[in-house]
């Protein structure tokens, strides 16, 4: 019994070692891979913008949601020169074909402003309460149309806006390379 301890127990021992330490890698770069955990976004302010709402007064995040590298670079850069406040670009975790414009509700006022300079795309609502709104661009992005109107009527006059000091850091870039 003693010569099977001695001849099985050291490599059965090494084995179990190198176990744990594989475990131990892995959970060590799973938890280091991690997207870190994001603020809490800041509700939006109910603002009076007159008539009109501009596009300088709308907070946008542009995420990429295909294969297309650097397409939500590009497309951050043509909202940005139409006047959009452009926060954040990045990938979004699920797969984009077609272009969506994601707000508080798909009739919110500056759901529709964006959604008139991105050709082809469809407006949804997730209820959000911090006024922003998120581009998610994929591989069929249809195109940008540079002659849309910078202003849209607003009924009552009041929006409910990204406070002013928030918008530049409403929310955790998510993760990715293909921005």
């Amino acid at each position: 019994m003693r010569r099977y301890l001695r001849l099985f127990g050291t490599p059965i021992t090494l084995l179990v070692l190198l176990g744990f330490l594989v475990y131990g890698a892995w959970w060590g770069y799973r938890n280091v891979m991690a997207p870190l955990p994001g603020s809490t976004p800041a509700p939006c302010v109910t603002q009076s913008v007159g008539k009109h709402l501009t596009t300088s007064q709308v907070s946008v995040r542009v995420l990429n949601g295909g294969t297309t590298v650097g397409l939500a670079g590009r497309v951050a850069a043509q909202l940005t020169s139409a006047g959009f406040k452009v926060i954040d670009t990045g990938n979004t975790s699920s797969v984009v074909t077609s272009t969506v414009v994601v707000g508080a509700t798909k009739d919110a006022p500056e759901v529709k402003l964006v959604l008139g300079f991105l050709k082809g795309a469809k407006a949804t609502g997730d209820k959000r309460t911090d006024g922003t709104v998120d581009v998610l661009v994929g591989d069929n992005f249809s195109g940008f149309n540079p002659k849309a109107s910078r202003q849209i009527n607003v009924p009552g006059g009041t929006v409910c806006l990204p406070p002013k000091s928030a918008s530049a850091s409403s929310s955790a870039k998510p993760s990715g390379t293909k921005s």
